[in-house]
């Protein structure tokens, strides 16, 4: 059934479906790479002196789309409260020495990701998700030139 678009307002709330849509598509996406990045970076290093836990492998989070104030809005982030057995340290200090490429502060292994950049880079930074955003508003039928 067709809807009457009388003013930019209708438009907006017509297009609200698809963008929070797009959005979420986009945000799976995000939180698929930052949890390849968590896993490799669990890989990337055997621990001899303790048992892990885990925490920081399942820390990523993601929050579905929603629609606030007229905007698709979705989130996905490292959740470092998640984080709360650790002895001596916080989440976010794990979190930021997994940023660099640390284990516990130490460079243990020469093969360990910085977690969130390189999500960062093979999400954002490349376009990839441009590219996901343009597809998916080619596959509801917008003509969309880049």
């Amino acid at each position: 059934m067709a809807k009457a678009i009388n003013n930019m307002d209708d438009l907006a709330i017509a297009l609200q479906p698809v963008m929070k849509k797009m959005v979420d598509n986009m945000a799976n996406r995000v939180y698929e790479t930052l949890n390849f990045f968590l896993q490799r970076y669990y890989d990337s290093y055997d621990p001899i002196f303790y048992r892990r836990q885990y925490d920081f492998l399942r820390s990523g989070f993601k929050v579905d789309a929603r629609i606030i104030r007229g905007k698709a809005v979705a989130s996905v982030y490292i959740d470092v409260d998640y984080m709360s057995n650790y002895y001596g340290v916080t989440g976010q200090r794990v979190a930021t020495w997994a940023n660099e490429g640390l284990h516990g502060g130490k460079n243990l292994a020469t093969n360990t990701p910085h977690v969130w950049d390189e999500t960062m880079a093979n999400t954002v930074d490349n376009g990839a998700l441009l590219r996901d955003a343009v597809a998916y508003l080619r596959s509801q039928g917008f003509t969309v030139r880049v």
